[in-house]
């Protein structure tokens, strides 16, 4: 969530990345402008999986309720609308009119889980929330899964159904895949936001030379490997799927689990049923998440030429505020926002994340059509 629902401790450590050290709570209303000069940090800092079993969080008693009665996407297991690309089913939710945003969700969620965000949104932008390759009503296919390829999806999606600049916002994984979309377009993305993201600094000291494989790696040990990680992954699979378990994540994330309701529990496990959800979730977790080591927050970030936005859920126990605090010392085109939420704020506290992201729109330079090029 991402809601990167249920995968082993291993892909969690791999994957999220929370800097050690006390998080600060700040009050959802104060942000931090971007400053003249950065300090890039040389601390080792170490990724933290998206997808993960429960964890201990900190006490409701610093939790800002939901405000009641907010307009809500209405959920349809058929989908709203689906674009074909590279001969795949790609599903997507379009409302409002104006500048176009275009909202991207976490590992294990779908453009549902916007379902906050699309209605309020929609009343000043065109709102577009698309749901990544092997994710939600999107088709499973099977390929083998690259941050790249979701990369290419979002630039095509831009230049196929958007085809207007616009902003893009993303939480968890799909915050890095905003991220690097907006590199391989910077012509037509007008800033990015970040919820939460995915994505790890990369480690000066740490040696990337890896001695070849041997015969009896190759012949014996690397399919045994395979054997041994399809058992216990297709076990997680199953449990990860059931509804319980995605409660017990969900509750885990969700400093306020009052949005955790039937409607998220049902955009989690109506996917899952697909019949090459189990192989997909088999590829994303030995070919991706587990290899993530040559794309680098500052490898994406040193690219970047728009406004950053970070909307960061401080209570977060995969992904604390540290880490948001040193994206924007590196990248000092950025204004941070701290809520007193955990993995998901756009959906744990929509009605703040909502007045924050549009106050930041409003800010934001309009560019050239994409049709008019």
């Amino acid at each position: 969530m991402s809601c990167s629902f249920a995968a082993s401790p291993l892909a969690r450590r791999e994957f999220l990345n929370p800097v050690c050290g006390s998080s600060r709570f700040i009050s959802p209303g104060r942000i931090y402008q971007p400053r003249s000069k950065c300090e890039i940090s040389r601390r080792t800092f170490v990724f933290r999986g998206i997808v993960a079993s429960g964890a201990s969080v900190i006490g409701s008693s610093l939790v800002t309720e939901p405000s009641e009665g907010m307009e809500r996407l209405p959920f349809k297991p058929e989908g709203y609308n689906f674009w074909t690309w590279r001969g795949h089913k790609i599903h997507y939710v379009v409302q409002g009119e104006g500048s176009p945003v275009v909202l991207i969700h976490g590992f294990g969620a779908s453009a549902f889980h916007w379902r906050y965000n699309i209605p309020e949104l929609a009343k000043r932008y065109k709102v577009y929330a698309v749901d990544l390759l092997g994710f939600g009503w999107s088709e499973k296919a099977i390929i083998e899964y690259d941050a790249m390829v979701w990369k290419d999806q979002i630039v095509d999606f831009l230049k196929e159904i958007v085809k207007e600049p616009a902003v893009l916002v993303g939480n968890s994984l799909g915050g890095f895949a905003a991220l690097v979309a907006a590199v391989g377009l910077p012509d037509q993305v007008t800033g990015v936001a970040l919820l939460n993201s995915a994505g790890q600094f990369g480690d000066a000291r740490k040696e990337s030379n890896q001695s070849e494989e041997s015969t009896l790696q190759k012949v014996f040990l690397k399919p045994l490997k395979e054997i041994f990680q399809r058992m216990v992954l297709g076990f997680l699979f199953w449990q990860a799927k059931q509804p319980a378990r995605i409660v017990s994540v969900l509750k885990s994330v969700y400093i306020n689990s009052s949005n955790v309701d039937d409607y998220l529990v049902e955009s989690i496990t109506r996917p899952a049923a697909d019949p090459n959800a189990a192989e997909v979730y088999y590829r994303l977790m030995t070919r991706f998440m587990l290899n993530q080591s040559k794309y680098t927050l500052d490898s994406v970030l040193s690219k970047l030429s728009c406004p950053l936005l970070l909307l960061w859920g401080d209570l977060d126990p995969w992904v604390g505020s540290a880490k948001a605090n040193r994206i924007k010392e590196f990248y000092p085109n950025t204004t941070l926002v701290n809520f007193q939420a955990g993995h998901c704020p756009h959906d744990e506290v929509p009605e703040l994340v909502n007045k924050a992201l549009m106050d930041w729109l409003s800010t934001v330079k309009p560019q050239a059509s994409l049709q008019a090029l």
